[in-house]
């Protein structure tokens, strides 16, 4: 994974980060830390300018949300329920979960959006509830587009000061990634397996 990323940003420049991060978002186990420490990096040895690394990574995480977003959009609240309810195990969700964020997302929509893009998983996984919830599509990517300018800054100022203060870096990042990716699998294995509807709690 890091091979691809390292080889992609080397090959494409600005737009290997921007196609890199457009995927993380619409396929999350591709850790957006990897991609923007790795452009952080970059970014110290002179290869990128530190302030567009940080708008071209803001543009690609904006539009895989933006996708996701769509799709909840198109998809709707309503027509969720028979997809729940066949596969709620697999997305660790019931029905009465389901309602209960749909009313949260009501209320404070822009906000959860907004510290969402701090989280890992969930600053994806949140704009398919935006979209169900037809979230005003502007507000949905100011916020969006505010959280990841934080978030993606930070990321990638990281990258920048282990590249000026390891010289050797590459003993880090590989074992770091995999710990990344690693450890988001057993979180979801883990909610599957201890994963209880409301309905057999009762």
């Amino acid at each position: 994974m890091t091979d691809f990323i390292l080889n992609l940003i080397e090959s494409w420049g600005y737009a290997g980060i921007f196609v890199l991060m457009v995927i993380e978002n619409v396929f999350p186990p591709i850790p957006s830390e990897v991609i923007m420490g790795l452009g952080g990096i970059a970014a110290a040895q002179g290869r990128f300018d530190f302030w567009t690394l940080v708008a071209v990574g803001v543009a690609g995480t904006t539009l895989g949300n933006w996708v996701w977003y769509g799709i909840g959009r198109w998809i709707g609240y309503e027509r969720l329920k028979p997809f729940i309810d066949r596969h709620g195990r697999w997305l660790t969700l019931d029905w009465s979960e389901v309602e209960r964020l749909h009313n949260i997302f009501l209320r404070f929509g822009p906000g959860i959006v907004f510290v969402a893009r701090f989280m890992p998983v969930t600053r994806t996984m949140v704009s398919l509830p935006a979209g169900m919830v037809r979230m005003h599509q502007g507000k949905f990517l100011l916020w969006t587009a505010a959280g990841s300018s934080i978030w993606i800054a930070a990321l990638a100022g990281a990258g920048n000061w282990f590249a000026r203060s390891f010289a050797n870096l590459d003993a880090i990042v590989g074992p770091l990634a995999l710990v990344a990716i690693g450890s988001l699998v057993l979180f979801y294995v883990w909610r599957v397996f201890t994963w209880n509807p409301k309905a057999k709690e009762e």
